[in-house]
């Protein structure tokens, strides 16, 4: 298993300040080459330059401790947002040197920038539009629908409170965003209202704030230590408000059920059936009473709250800690996962009872797999983090299509070369962060991700995805 930030230090911004050689404009430049992961190798005196024309909106920050954990909290300016900028909000927990340092972080994101694109339908137009498929049509809607959208850097604007131990990870409740939990490696899970702290950020001027004020001390709604052991694994249910997962490293899995807006019973009786540490959990996108559960065991479990303690199937999901779970949304017979040997599957749930429900296996990445989650906009679609500082997004939709690569080849000339080996689903490889442990989806911004590692935060929005209305949206 691949989780803590080992020995971390404060996050220092990289020296912006002239290098050796700079200004010197006699030196000729060399060609630009297309950097191909797992493949190319830098020589020495080499190093990678980011492609800005391959994203939309791209920006970093960082916000001191590096974060293993955050989530995106849903926000009441627009379920659909395409306009920039963009604001956007989160917490985030942090990896401090020492304990007592820690905090939960409060955040508010202003000012994204970037290339303003239409969103793009589910389903296509039956009109006239024959002449979209013109030669250079394509370039033509392009520049007339990348027009740059705000400017300037994003304005980060922080409240901290103070958490006893690092923050192993943390969760916001999508039906009540300022209710957050989050586990904590003195093995408490406790359960935050933040709603005073994201009412005066969202009522706050856009002063730039990088959190110079000391957290402040705030009491928990609940304190749980019912837990033998720290845990990483955490789900709060899509379907009933309120109601909570939680699994430790002592292979229990406890069950949160609300009995206010502000008070939870947790079950005493853990859910046990793997033999390992429970890594993550994920409750079914449909299902009142079912979640899914992954183990360093190398199992995915299904469970069903209604029959008694032990999962209704258990299946050999790698064969190796199984580190990560995404249960899609949009199509919820599908249920991904991510494990230490780098692979990553996905499963129709549907075929369980054939034996065999692996409809897609990958094994591009050769390092541990830290993050997996679905798109909330597109079905087909989902991003990977591992250890090897790539952030991967992939379509499950796309197959090889020889005659589009010929003529791909013969556009560029055979300057750009993709390895014969590269799956046909890749859609996206991001990198310039180290350590990457977790990524999430905007749900409100199609197309935007957000991605910590162990020196900051990435926010990120590939030119080549296509930002999509979601289906019966008005």
């Amino acid at each position: 298993m691949v989780r803590s930030i080992k020995n971390p230090k404060k996050a220092k911004r990289k020296n912006k300040g002239s290098k050796k050689g700079e200004g010197s404009s006699s030196v000729p430049s060399l060609p630009t080459k297309v950097w191909q992961p797992g493949v190319d190798k830098l020589e020495e005196g080499e190093e990678l330059q980011c492609d800005p024309s391959a994203y939309n909106s791209l920006h970093a920050f960082h916000v001191g401790w590096p974060c293993l954990s955050f989530d995106i909290v849903r926000d009441s300016l627009g379920l659909v947002r395409s306009e920039f900028p963009h604001t956007a909000y989160f917490v985030a927990g942090t990896q401090a040197e020492k304990a007592s340092w820690n905090s939960i972080g409060i955040f508010k994101l202003s000012n994204i920038s970037g290339k303003k694109r239409e969103l793009v339908p589910t389903t296509k137009s039956t009109g006239d539009d024959s002449d979209m498929d013109g030669d250079g049509s394509d370039s033509d809607e392009d520049s007339e629908n990348e027009e740059d959208g705000g400017s300037g850097t994003p304005i980060l604007q922080m409240r901290k409170v103070a958490h006893e131990g690092c923050v192993n990870r943390i969760r916001a409740m999508m039906q009540n965003p300022h209710i957050c939990a989050s586990w904590a490696d003195t093995g408490h899970v406790q359960v935050w209202d933040f709603s005073s702290h994201l009412n005066a950020l969202a009522e706050s001027e856009t002063d730039a704030n990088q959190g110079s004020s000391p957290a402040i001390n705030q009491a928990p709604l609940v304190k749980f230590g019912g837990h033998k052991d720290e845990g990483y694994a955490i789900d709060w249910s899509p379907v009933v408000p309120g109601k909570l997962v939680t699994g430790d490293c002592k292979n229990c899995i406890y069950l949160w059920e609300p009995t206010s807006d502000a008070t939870w019973k947790v079950d005493t009786n853990p859910f046990i059936g793997h033999t390992a540490s429970v890594e993550d959990l994920q409750w079914s996108p449909t299902e009142v009473h079912v979640f899914a559960s992954c183990s360093v065991d190398g199992n995915i479990a299904i469970w069903d709250t209604r029959l008694g303690r032990s999962p209704a199937a258990s299946f050999k999901a790698h064969n190796a800690d199984v580190n990560v779970l995404s249960w899609n949304r949009l199509a919820s017979c599908m249920l991904a996962s991510g494990s230490d040997d780098g692979t990553f599957s996905i499963r129709d749930l549907r075929l369980l009872k054939d034996g065999d429900s692996v409809v897609a296996h990958f094994e591009y990445h050769k390092h541990p797999i830290t993050s997996i989650e679905w798109s909330p906009h597109e079905a087909s679609t989902l991003a990977v983090s591992s250890s090897d500082n790539q952030l991967t997004i992939w379509d499950l939709s796309l197959e090889k299509d020889e005659e589009e690569e010929a003529e791909f080849r013969a556009q560029t000339k055979e300057q750009v070369n993709a390895p014969e080996d590269l799956p046909p689903q890749l859609l996206f490889v991001h990198q310039g962060q180290k350590d990457l442990k977790e990524l999430h989806w905007h749900s409100q911004i199609p197309g935007m991700i957000i991605s910590t590692a162990a020196d900051g935060f990435n926010v990120l929005m590939p030119s080549n995805i296509q930002n999509v209305l979601p289906s019966g949206n008005a």
